[in-house]
């Protein structure tokens, strides 16, 4: 308890809140990151989804292991699953002759944060949730499993729910990653964090400019 509650004081400062409800929020993650569940964190753009995410990292037993971000939406389609898989030499054409490891594998023993999840295709979506279910993965051009032991932590800023609905998101991954679910707020319904906000992003840059 005086661990968690000490965890909390860190995470408060880092956070720059004085909301009872973004407390209350942060207790919950620190709680979750003592159980190896796959978390959903959902919320508007600039909330701090990827802070949470590297929170729960820290407070978790996986802490010493790497925490690697995948950005869902930024790497194009074709390049997505030679980057999340890796693949072996000669694999496809273009492909280095050494082979490359993936960003799962990059991250055994620690954290994967994948970013804006709602924007990863139907069939790369098949592929994450047999290594979500197997907790194995194949690299591009290979027959060998690998045996991964990585935690899952999703977010987006899009409605799951929605995209279930609209048969763009796959509901067997949707309850996969949504073990546990946290959602931030934006700022505009905790106005009371406008303060220590304006006061952390001052010192920061009165620091940073001298």
């Amino acid at each position: 308890e005086l661990d968690k509650i000490k965890t909390l004081k860190i995470q408060e400062d880092k956070f720059a809140t004085k909301s009872k409800v973004m407390l209350e929020i942060l207790e919950r993650a620190i709680k979750a990151a003592q159980f190896d569940s796959n978390i959903l964190i959902t919320g508007e753009s600039g909330v701090g989804k990827g802070l949470m995410a590297r929170l729960i990292h820290d407070s978790s037993s996986r802490k010493e292991g790497p925490f690697v971000v995948i950005n869902c939406a930024s790497i194009p389609e074709d390049l997505f699953e030679s980057e999340l898989f890796g693949y072996e030499p000669g694999a496809f054409s273009g492909a280095s002759t050494k082979g490359k490891k993936g960003l799962l594998e990059v991250a055994d023993k620690g954290t994967v944060f994948l970013d804006e999840i709602g924007d990863m295709s139907l069939r790369l979506q098949s592929k994450l949730l047999r290594v979500i279910e197997e907790k194995e993965m194949v690299r591009l051009g290979s027959t060998k499993t690998i045996t991964l032991d990585v935690r899952v932590i999703a977010a987006t800023n899009q409605d799951i729910n929605t995209l279930v609905n609209q048969k763009r998101f796959r509901e067997d991954l949707y309850f996969r990653i949504n073990t546990i679910s946290i959602h931030i707020p934006p700022l505009r319904e905790r106005p009371e964090d406008t303060m220590p906000l304006v006061q952390y992003f001052t010192d920061k840059l009165n620091n940073k400019y001298n």
